[in-house]
């Protein structure tokens, strides 16, 4: 396994690579707008520069997660939590790379733009809000806590999420704690273990509202296809070919049928960071 170090010297800065010909033929011909493009670089090299271990990746693989979130019209700043950009291991190909981590803000947007929704909300559910749990004939019936204190100190026991288009379709779905705590276990082997660095441990409710999100809609929503991309790009790293490789299938994708060679990289724990958000404004 090649170490550290290793890895550290086969990549150029960020900030020196972008400055090539053909990391800059990438992004105006992605973006097509020179000043969109100029203002890209500036903002990704900025965010790069702060943050010590995206400056150890791969520099095509931040370049291509960052274009994918900007085609997608998303934002990497943390605070509105639309997508980030996640430093990894990858011991498979020996390097440090950046995967692209959509948000369950931006499922949200992805799903407003389409236009054909009239209703679309995930939320976490609380000791004694559930009243009816039905999930056959998807009835469910809450009564939530109206003091907003009371409700954030109250404990979550589960998670709720529902669409309805404007022609009337509605779909609902209503998973425990203890479910969304064996999904994320199966799916991924930082949170199983215990490492402390998954998203699932940092954050838990916002990574199980955006699988309440993603079961929901990429089973029963419309898929624009600004939704199909970020759904494929969702936990991969990206390469300047446009190859995708998933690491830490935190989302329960189906690889079942894939060749061994195609198969999601092995990784060690993603590189440290102090917030999930690793791509600051």
């Amino acid at each position: 396994m090649a170490t550290a170090n290793s890895l550290q010297k086969k990549q150029p800065k960020f900030s020196v690579a972008i400055t090539g010909e053909g990391y800059k033929n990438l992004i105006n011909n992605t973006l097509g707008d020179p000043n969109r493009a100029a203002r890209f670089t500036a903002a990704i090299t900025s965010a790069v520069s702060t943050n010590p271990a995206l400056q150890e990746c791969d520099a095509g693989t931040i370049l291509s997660a960052g274009l994918l979130g900007e085609s997608l019209n998303l934002s990497p700043s943390p605070q509105l939590g639309q997508y980030y950009l996640v430093p990894f291991n990858d011991n498979k190909n020996g390097r440090k790379v950046a995967q692209f981590q959509l948000g369950y803000k931006g499922y949200l947007q992805l799903a407003m733009r389409s236009g054909q929704y009239k209703i679309i909300n995930v939320t976490p559910v609380k000791e004694g809000e559930l009243v009816k749990c039905d999930p056959l004939n998807e009835v469910y019936e809450f009564n939530v806590i109206e003091n907003d204190d009371a409700r954030e100190k109250a404990e979550t026991i589960g998670y709720y999420a529902v669409f309805e288009y404007l022609n009337g379709f509605r779909k609902a779905l209503y998973w425990s704690k203890s479910k969304m705590q064996a999904h994320a276990k199966k799916f991924s082997k930082g949170y199983a273990a215990g490492k402390g660095y998954t998203f699932w441990e940092k954050d838990f409710d916002s990574m199980a509202m955006k699988t309440m999100l993603r079961q929901l809609i990429s089973k029963w929503g419309i898929m624009s296809i600004e939704m199909q991309e970020a759904l494929d790009g969702d936990m991969a790293v990206i390469n300047t070919d446009k190859s995708k490789e998933y690491v830490d299938n935190s989302m329960g994708a189906d690889y079942s049928e894939l060749p061994p060679d195609e198969l999601p990289i092995e990784a060690d724990e993603p590189l440290p960071f102090d917030e999930p958000g690793v791509l600051d404004d």
